[in-house]
């Protein structure tokens, strides 16, 4: 029966399938392919043009159809909601990426306006993130220290700390030879790492390499999150306290920061203490209350913003920085700085960093732009969101910003809003703009570890996954395990080393999967229907019956695991053909030695080993051999006795003479299986035993044919067939003396 073909009531069921391939257009040359990819990118029509404007510029295709009157309430509200909760933010994750409070203002405001011009999700709010705040301050903390910069920790007179001063030193330090302090410094170091990484983002979107946000699982992010978040959240505890010592370098930070504040809990500030404590008392019952009842509250209540605002408020009343030595903000200009580009100088010793932080920005803005987009019924673009975040980082370097990407809070807080378009995002620009021309000069006193518990408060939904790891270990242990590995590696080692060793176990355990796949025996239901499964996860089955034993391997059959197959098949045959081959040459030998009389004594040893090798083979495949007076033979063939089937089940006397494997699950075979199989095929052969392919999908026929495993022109080869049952009847008609003919190859 062809494709094209009606399936009848009255056609024989006995009758084999038989389906004719679709012949393929005759295969061109890498020169004329490459030629004709060329010619389509290179030619240019007005129609191509202006598809290839829209799909730059997204905000040109969905700007003309806005609902105004359905929309604009909406978007206006989530992105002065937004905008509010950015401005503490901002200017507490400027502290985590060793920068001053300016350039997270500046950095939040520009990459909101880039990302609603370029970004295809409607909903998710780009702008500061802390995982990336934190790996952007660990390069400036090393680069700072390679070029000679002191740490904050300058004593003054009375034993108190003073930032300024250090600034002065490292000003008053001739042999740096360079024009700015540390703080110019620190965001110039910032500025290049996110130039180099938003260039990578745009080398990935022009290589259309989009597809390899496939590769870094849910667990693996959240693992990785995770971990980062518990790096951060022992950075930011000597603001906490009010201590002033150096950011840890290398590996191992998280132990040598812990080691640090212990050794000089002794110095905490007691100002700066309270004054944690309190804010932490506020802020923790507050974020509680709006997680709440978010469902009754049109809008979350801007809880950071009030603390921000009193606390600025208590410490320039109270004279904190004065009297009592607590760290402050400082001064924070208003306006714009004049662009300047990055320092080309310092790009090879940031390349490597900003290759991961490219790498993590890109994957959560598009796991965030997809999950998003998914909940709403749009789709996007991920090569596209590779470009948008990457211009939301090369354009903002220019004026002193630092890395960014999507953030799951702010865009959690967006969609609740009634956010329905990147409107919302031009509103926040226009919120941050206000405060960076009017407002931000007033923040002057705000105490730094107001900025930390800020930081520590919205990391606890990445902590909270702790919560989840007996749930996830029960759901699937593998995914579990990436999860914590990916974590204790982000945690305790080191935060860019976590990320690769996440993949690299995920990338394990897809191989280590196929590493494990097992041959199993299959039956045929009972009901009378041509379906065969596994005899051991399903009651009702019964084993095939004529000496004909059905298999499936449930994995690819490649350079890795081609020996596995083999022998996991033979487990499961319960015939090793290599060790039947090898027992037959050993009972050809005692037959030949018992011809010779002179040699009574080495036949007699011989027929011990022979007997003790088949007990050993017995005892290893699990078989069942009739070894009774014509053992002595040498065409003995051994009972093959599958694994769940019982004996009564099999072919009269015992004996299995064809072995057919399911291939359905086999998705794709290298030469390595190609061989592999023939192999097998070859083995089985010698020992008197025929192996059939059954299912085989269309790709792996082809590469079966090219293999030479079953060539189609060869009439004495085994045919494929396209059901386990054509297979099954076709054995047992050759076994019963039919013809060996089949026409059902592929």
């Amino acid at each position: 029966m062809t494709l094209d073909e009606e399936p009848s009531d009255t056609e024989d069921p006995h009758h084999p399938l038989v389906l004719h391939r679709i012949k393929k257009d005759e295969e061109v040359s890498w020169r004329t392919s490459a030629s004709r990819q060329i010619r389509g990118h290179c030619s240019c029509t007005k129609d191509k043009a202006r598809a290839k404007l829209l799909g730059f510029f997204p905000i040109l295709k969905w700007l003309p159809r806005y609902q105004l009157r359905d929309w604009i309430l909406g978007d206006v509200m989530s992105g002065v909601i937004v905008g509010i909760l950015l401005v503490p933010q901002s200017i507490a994750y400027s502290l985590l990426a060793g920068q001053e409070p300016i350039y997270g203002l500046y950095t939040s405001f520009f990459s909101a306006i880039i990302y609603a011009f370029l970004g295809t999700s409607r909903h998710i709010s780009v702008g500061i993130f802390g995982v990336l705040c934190l790996l952007v301050g660990q390069v400036v903390e090393r680069e700072l220290a390679a070029a000679g910069y002191p740490s904050d920790t300058v004593l003054v007179a009375g034993g108190g700390y003073n930032t300024s001063a250090a600034l002065l030193v490292a000003q008053g330090n001739s042999s740096l030879g360079r024009a700015c302090d540390k703080s110019c410094y620190a965001i110039v170091v910032g500025a290049t790492v996110t130039f180099t990484a938003g260039v990578y983002q745009l080398l990935m979107g022009l290589l259309q390499v989009g597809f390899v946000s496939v590769y870094l699982s849910d667990s693996l992010l959240s693992g990785f999150a995770t971990g980062a978040s518990l790096t951060i959240l022992t950075s930011q505890l000597k603001y906490l306290l009010g201590l002033r010592i150096p950011r840890p370098q290398g590996w191992f930070t998280l132990i040598k920061t812990w080691y640090a504040l212990l050794t000089n809990l002794a110095n905490t500030n007691v100002c700066d203490l309270v004054t944690s404590l309190v804010c932490l008392l506020v802020l923790v019952p507050s974020k509680e209350l709006n997680d709440r009842f978010k469902a009754k509250l049109k809008a979350p209540i801007p809880f950071e913003l009030f603390v921000v605002i009193i606390a600025t408020l208590a410490s320039h009343v109270g004279r904190f920085n004065a009297e009592y030595g607590s760290g402050v903000a400082g001064a924070i200009p208003t306006g714009f700085l004049p662009p300047q580009l990055p320092d080309w100088s310092l790009i090879p010793s940031v390349a490597v960093d900003a290759f991961s932080i490219a790498v993590v920005g890109f994957a959560i803005t598009v796991s965030l732009s997809e999950m998003f987009a998914k909940k709403h019924g749009y789709a996007v673009d991920a090569n596209q969101e590779m470009y948008a975040i990457g211009f939301c980082n090369v354009l903002p370097s220019f004026f002193r910003c630092f890395t960014t990407s999507a953030a799951l809070t702010k865009t959690l807080v967006k969609e609740s809003t009634g956010c329905q378009s990147q409107v919302s995002g031009l509103v926040t620009a226009l919120v941050l703009l206000l405060v960076l021309l009017f407002i931000a000069p007033f923040f002057y006193s705000l105490q730094k570890c107001v900025l930390a518990v800020i930081i520590v408060v919205n990391l606890r939904g990445a902590l909270r996954k702790f919560a989840d790891v007996p749930r996830m270990w029960l759901a699937n242990r593998i995914d579990a395990c990436v999860w914590l590995i990916t974590m204790a590696t982000s945690a305790l080692v080191n935060t860019e080393l976590g990320l690769v060793v996440g993949v690299l176990v995920s990338a394990f355990c897809v191989l280590g999967r196929t590493q494990r796949a097992q041959a199993v025996a299959l039956g045929r239901s009972s009901s009378g229907r041509e379906l065969y499964e596994d005899l051991q996860a399903y009651e009702g089955l019964r084993a095939a019956p004529g000496g004909v034993a059905v298999f499936r391997y449930q994995a690819p059959v490649y350079y890795a695991n081609q020996s596995l197959f083999k022998s996991s098949l033979f487990r499961a045959a319960g015939l090793d053909p290599v060790k039947e081959k090898a027992r037959r040459r050993k009972l050809e030998k005692k037959k030949k030695d018992r011809s010779d009389p002179g040699k009574e004594e080495e036949a007699a040893a011989t027929t011990a080993d022979v007997a003790a090798l088949g007990r050993s083979d017995d005892a290893e495949n699990g078989a069942v051999g009739k070894q009774g007076a014509g053992e002595s033979d040498a065409g003995v063939t051994k009972v093959l006795m599958p694994a769940g089937k019982r004996k009564e089940e099999t072919a009269p006397g015992g004996g299995v003479h064809s072995v057919v494997l399911d291939c359905s699950a086999v998705l794709f075979l290298d030469t390595a299986g190609v061989n592999a199989l023939k192999e097998v095929r070859k083995d089985y052969q010698d020992v008197g035993v025929r192996l059939l392919l059954a299912r085989c999908s269309a790709s792996v026929l082809d590469t079966l044919e090219r293999g030479g495993y079953s060539p189609l022109n060869a009439d004495r080869e085994e045919p494929v067939f396209f059901s386990i049952g054509d297979a099954v009847r076709y054995a047992q008609n050759v076994s019963n003396g039919g013809e060996d003919k089949c026409d059902t190859y592929c």
